[in-house]
């Protein structure tokens, strides 16, 4: 039986084709710093259990005080939030929107003591994140098997169910913001530069957030076989092959990079870094660089800073035009799709009625036994899966 799930999903099918009358849905953030003094604190969440001091804690704070100690994250999952609120109000959708972050105010056990203060037992969760791994899909599952232990309400005959819809990579209000955000980097750099040759001297560099290879490994379920880099790369792999394509930019040369790494230089994690990249493009004749930040759903702080800083700074130093894409952030698309999914478990969809841009979905409703273990800790409860 799946743990704290609704009845249509306790018994763990990988698609839930039973309607489900939810009361509310839970949006699931990362958190961020409000403030400069809230920013090791908030760094402190984030990396607790793991040791490292604070003055470790302070190479990675700078980013954050670079912008006066506020993560743009929190102010665009309110935007969120509101876009979503008049998206169902405008389909006549009677559900409310609860948002609760895994690292700062408003937490998740916040979230979750509103919604049962509200009389709202059967909870649909989106996390802000798009793929499968450890940190951007199963750790909100363990995040919201936590806020229920924590208060208390995971238990008793009102006890808050959670369900999650699928990681939604391939679907195409996720997609679809990216697929113009290359059309539209593509052309730009184009007209500002009269005889570039989009076919050999632009690439497209798809980014997203590094993680370890072995949590890379563990990346979804172990039967389907993903090889190197797991379910994790291969998503993005699949989507960016889509992005190219409907952007009618086949022919342009493109890779998939990783940034932000965090991890001590013996631990293997993933590769090529978004600057080691870009320096090597001059070589290859390539003029200019379209970045694409494809990993993530707004524009927060690694996006900021790592993509609109450091990966910008790197591609004026080596002669390269560069242009950044943006995010889905509130785009129409995204948000309508964040809906869909929301309906498709209102409604129970069928598998084969149900969107995916690419072969790999559309993704499990209900995450399957060992999917995306944490490499280094094992697994935790969690909810919205199959044990373990």
């Amino acid at each position: 039986m799946v743990p704290g799930a609704t009845p249509a999903a306790q018994a763990g099918p990988e698609h839930v084709t039973e309607p489900t009358a939810y009361d509310a849905i839970l949006l699931a953030g990362f958190g961020g710093p409000e403030g400069q003094d809230d920013v090791i604190p908030f760094l402190r969440n984030v990396t607790r259990g793991r040791g490292i001091p604070d003055e470790r804690l302070e190479e990675v704070a700078h980013h954050y005080r670079h912008f006066g100690g506020v993560s743009p994250i929190n102010e665009q999952n309110r935007r969120l939030k509101a876009a979503l609120e008049a998206e169902l109000a405008r389909r006549g959708v009677d559900l409310p929107v609860i948002w609760g972050n895994r690292n700062w105010d408003p937490y998740l056990n916040d979230a979750v003591a509103e919604a049962e203060a509200r009389g709202f037992t059967k909870l649909i969760a989106i996390a802000t994140s798009a793929y499968s791994s450890f940190s951007s899909c199963r750790q909100y599952r363990e995040d919201f098997a936590d806020a229920l232990a924590d208060t208390g309400l995971g238990e008793g005959p009102d006890a808050i169910q959670i369900d999650k819809v699928r990681q939604f990579f391939d679907h195409p209000g996720f997609v679809t913001p990216f697929i113009e955000g290359v059309r539209d980097g593509i052309a730009q750099l184009v007209g500002e530069h009269p005889g570039l040759d989009g076919a050999t001297e632009i690439e497209v560099l798809f980014a997203t957030h590094s993680i370890p290879t072995a949590d890379a490994a563990k990346s979804g379920p172990a039967e389907r076989g993903f090889g190197e880099g797991g379910a994790y790369a291969a998503q993005h792999r699949a989507v960016a092959e889509v992005v190219m394509r409907e952007a009618g930019a086949a022919e342009v040369p493109w890779q998939l990079v990783y940034q932000s790494r965090s991890g001590p230089p013996t631990q293997p994690w993933l590769e090529p870094d978004v600057n080691d990249a870009i320096a090597e493009l001059p070589a290859a004749g390539r003029k200019a660089v379209v970045i694409v930040p494809l990993g993530f759903v707004s524009d927060h702080m690694e996006v900021m800073w790592d993509l609109d800083e450091e990966a910008m700074e790197t591609a004026q130093e080596h002669g390269l035009a560069a242009v950044r894409v943006p995010t889905p952030g509130t785009h129409p698309a995204y948000v309508a799709g964040l809906v869909d999914l929301v309906l498709e478990r209102v409604h129970g969809t069928p598998v084969a009625e149900r969107p995916a841009m690419t072969a790999l979905g559309p993704w499990y409703d209900v995450c399957r036994p060992g999917c995306c273990e944490n490499a280094r800790l094992g697994f935790k409860p969690a909810l919205a899966g199959i044990a373990p």
